[in-house]
């Protein structure tokens, strides 16, 4: 009799599974059939620091924007994170674009390295979604995203030779060459970020190279501590700090911009490019490009050969400003997908 009910239980159990089984499958058959006829994108772009995404509808018009933490933790809930914000809005899209950190192996759909977010390395998230949710999904790199977003809708657009960088929790950046975005033999390509920031030192340290010493988040924490901030990754009340003069904050800021301009001024004297285009964390504000256009002038004459050798490049504060890299998964999306691409557009 025992036996007997046991045997019962794990019937019903076994049931009980499949029939959750099947009921998952038609909720997301169902979903499938209302995104079916869905116009909209979901840009998704990653971060160590925040996860922004947003809605594109098909002409290239942003509608929705947001941000969240980026779970840095595990894996596990960094996935969560993601699953939760494609669960939020599956019944309106019909495209999912990402912009991750790191190396992207288009053959094999995988994120080498992870740049500012190492324990992506490996991680094939672009298949992972489009296998959980049914759905049209296309990744790049931060660099080649913010690449895109310049040459075709943006600074870079009709621009012969010209570069971008995007300045976040490291350095994302990315070339164009002869009208073409170029990637080089390893997909490393453009990776500005790699430049030593201090060769005189024997020991090299992690910040001796211009991606971390051109961390625009670690150049807010660091004039955030100095001012004792009860938040010291505070954007807003670091830049107001800059701006009505304090000296110290005001310092650390140019020092900061001087080192964008070294690794600008040494890009430039390899490539001599056309054009250089901001973007990123900090690009929205308008003492940015102006600081690093000045630091560069005085590298310049401190270093006549340069003045007399280099042509001095344009550099600009991209259109799209902070949504450079939603754009550019947006339009990778449509690149990939096979959509109409977008009429001309300006950011909002």
């Amino acid at each position: 009799l025992f036996r007997s009910r046991l045997f019962l239980l794990i019937k019903t159990l076994f049931l009980i599974r499949n029939f959750e089984i099947v009921l998952n499958q038609c909720i997301i058959m169902t979903q499938r059939n209302d995104y079916m006829n869905n116009t909209n994108y979901l840009s998704i772009a990653i971060s160590a620091s925040f996860i922004r995404y947003a809605l594109f509808d098909e002409s290239g018009s942003l509608k929705v924007k947001k941000q969240v933490p980026t779970p840095t933790d595990s894996v596990e809930n960094f996935l969560k994170q993601i699953y939760e914000i494609v669960t939020d809005h599956l019944k309106s899209i019909y495209g999912i674009g990402l912009s991750v950190p790191g190396q992207v192996d288009q053959k094999d759909g995988v994120i080498y390295q992870g740049g500012s977010l190492p324990m992506l390395h490996g991680l094939s998230l672009g298949k992972i979604l489009a296998t959980r949710y049914e759905l049209p999904v296309s990744m790049e790199s931060t660099g080649f995203c913010v690449t895109l977003a310049s040459q075709w809708n943006g600074n870079l657009k009709g621009v012969t030779n010209g570069a971008t960088i995007a300045l976040d929790d490291g350095v994302s950046s990315g070339l164009v060459l002869n009208h073409q975005i170029f990637s080089g033999s390893h997909l490393q390509a453009g990776g500005i970020g790699m430049i030593i920031a201090n060769p005189t030192v024997e020991n090299h340290q992690p910040e001796d190279i211009m991606f971390n010493a051109c961390s625009a988040s670690k150049m807010i924490n660091t004039i955030g501590s100095a001012l004792e901030l009860s938040d010291p990754n505070d954007d807003i009340k670091v830049f107001k700090a800059i701006e009505n003069g304090d000296a110290n904050a005001r310092e650390m800021f140019n020092a900061y911009c001087r080192n964008v301009a070294y690794m600008i001024v040494n890009t430039q004297a390899v490539l001599d490019l056309n054009k250089y285009v901001i973007s990123g964390r900090i690009s929205n504000q308008s003492i940015l490009v102006p600081e690093i256009n000045h630091q560069i002038q005085i590298i310049r004459e401190t270093i006549p050969v340069l003045k007399e050798m280099l042509e001095m490049p344009v550099i600009e504060t991209s259109i799209f400003k902070q949504d450079t890299d939603l754009f550019g998964a947006f339009y990778n999306a449509l690149d990939h997908l096979d959509f109409t691409q977008p009429t001309d557009n300006k950011a909002e």
